[in-house]
């Protein structure tokens, strides 16, 4: 089902599916035991503009943590559980909005029907989690290895689980490392699941890789109207992670809001430093929360025609530039003074909009 058709899931006071907008997760690095610790990262994770946040919960300790933590944060929290499930009945007392597991580690079916039955008293969903490296043995026997088939069928099989308990308060993610893999699971599993879908590229790597794999698959998988929420894994500072998301998306289309600097790839007749001052605006813009495009161009080749489509825009000459309002030459600007004209004018258009 494309997102517009998926059922909607309430996640304490925020939505998905059925049309609402894509909403970014990221999870925690911390010790969620370590409640001061793991408040702080969500503090700045919410700053970033995260939606929802997860935490493991491999103690009851941490299960605990839970009801502290919920006192000082503002947006949805999601306890990630395997193998225990008095942890999972734990986190759920203890005030998650939502619980992640796989049925199948789980243990017996007395077991899923107890983390089942606690969800339906508290009124929260689960996340039912499928990943590539924990694919049960018969299915990677039955398709001779990870597929796409086998990634589908394993999901749908833990949702019938929870079907079965008579719960269909769910949401299902089905993540490979493999680009292709998981684009394919995700146009198989659109077509047999009425559930919204988490979307991600699982242990997709460090800063450079994980973003470039995250943002080809997430983005094709978007692109096709597939996915409800997304995150992407990266091994790193998870703030990242949500910068990384809010650029898909806002690449897609699918989120308005926050300034998009554009900038060009720079060549030999660039004459002011045009790579630092990209870096300089990218990293200012940020206290900005205007919908703006901002270019920052290096020559009069492109430059101003460019710039011109922006709402602001610099086109570097011979140590200068010209600032660029609404398509018309505002005046010429030393270089050492073009990134103080660009905050005033944006400076300006904020009082504007306010």
């Amino acid at each position: 089902m494309y997102r517009e058709q998926t059922r909607v899931v309430q996640i304490g006071n925020k939505k998905i599916g059925g049309g609402n907008p894509v909403l970014i997760q990221s999870m925690c690095n911390t010790k969620t035991e370590h409640v001061e610790e793991t408040v702080e990262q969500i503090l700045k994770l919410e700053a970033a503009g995260c939606d929802i946040i997860r935490v493991a919960v491999p103690t009851m300790e941490a299960a605990a943590a839970i009801r502290e933590i919920k006192k000082q944060i503002h947006i949805p929290l999601v306890a990630d559980i395997h193998f225990d499930y008095r942890l999972a009945i734990a986190a759920i007392e203890s005030g998650a909005d939502k619980i992640r597991i796989n049925p199948g580690n789980i243990g017996a079916r007395e077991r899923v029907r107890a983390v089942v039955d606690k969800a339906k008293e508290y009124g929260i969903p689960i996340r039912v989690g499928v990943n590539s490296g924990s694919l049960e043995k018969e299915l990677l026997e039955k398709y001779g290895g990870v597929t796409a088939e086998a990634l589908v069928e394993s999901a749908l099989k833990e949702v019938r689980a929870i079907e079965e308990e008579g719960y269909d308060n769910l949401v299902v993610s089905i993540k490979a490392s493999d680009v292709l893999m998981c684009i394919k699971a995700h146009e198989l599993i659109a077509g047999q699941c009425r559930y919204p879908l988490h979307v991600g590229i699982t242990e997709s790597g460090t800063l450079l890789s994980g973003n470039v794999k995250s943002a080809v698959g997430i983005g094709i998988i978007l692109y096709e109207g597939i996915g409800d929420t997304i995150r992407v894994s990266l091994t790193g500072d998870p703030v990242e992670e949500v910068k990384s998301a809010k650029l898909i998306l806002r690449s897609l289309g699918l989120r308005k809001g926050g300034i998009e600097v554009v900038s060009c790839p720079t060549c030999g007749r660039t004459q002011i430093d045009l790579i630092g001052l990209a870096n300089q605006v990218e990293e200012m813009v940020k206290d900005y929360d205007m919908d703006l495009k901002v270019a920052v161009m290096g020559c009069v080749v492109n430059g101003p025609g460019e710039a011109r489509s922006a709402d602001l825009g610099i086109a570097g000459g011979i140590g200068e530039g010209l600032l660029i309002k609404k398509g018309e030459i505002i005046r010429k600007v030393p270089e050492g003074q073009l990134l103080a004209a660009l905050k005033n004018e944006l400076d300006l258009l904020g009082k504007t909009q306010g």
